[in-house]
């Protein structure tokens, strides 16, 4: 029977989320700003007065700030599989882990959508009795994503068939 993944003190060995999330997040930012900005910009500019149009100036200060914390948050998040349950963490100022053991859960899938499969990515979800406890891991190298499904499926049925 596979023990899990642990480093040389004895604890899980925690898997962060790859590079690529990261930078499609901030090119959604950019995109959906950067439009925000130019709206702004011109309306402001038509209907107000030019010096008026500087105030979408606003949203560029927004962007560079959600730019940095997008950054934070990726870092955060990350998952570890350790004997009997997975264990997902994320959050900066509001930190969430969240414990999956194998034996609850019913169903994992593998979603990536038209930007994730753009930019290599997919999300593996976990599905289990309890509504509350369903848990996501996104971003993930789509090899890595099937692969933790059928790691996760095939330990789900020995841990609910009890073995």
């Amino acid at each position: 029977m596979e023990t899990g993944t642990t480093d040389a003190t004895g604890g899980p060995v925690w898997v962060g989320l790859p590079r690529g999330l990261l930078s499609l997040r901030r090119l959604l930012l950019v995109i959906w700003l950067g439009l925000l900005t130019l709206a702004t910009g011109v309306l402001l500019g038509l209907l107000v007065g030019p010096a008026w149009a500087a105030f979408a100036l606003v949203w560029v200060a927004l962007a560079l700030w959600c730019w940095v914390l997008l950054g934070r948050n990726w870092r955060s998040w990350k998952y570890a599989e350790r004997a009997d349950d997975l264990l997902i963490s994320r959050g900066v100022m509001w930190r969430q882990e969240t414990v999956v053991p194998y034996g609850r859960m019913q169903l994992v899938e593998v979603t990536s959508g038209p930007l994730e499969r753009r930019f290599g990515l997919a999300s593996v979800q976990l599905h289990t009795a309890a509504a509350t406890t369903d848990a996501t891991i996104p971003g993930l190298d789509p090899r890595e994503a099937e692969r933790l499904r059928d790691r996760l499926t095939e330990l789900g049925e020995a841990r609910s068939a009890g073995l």
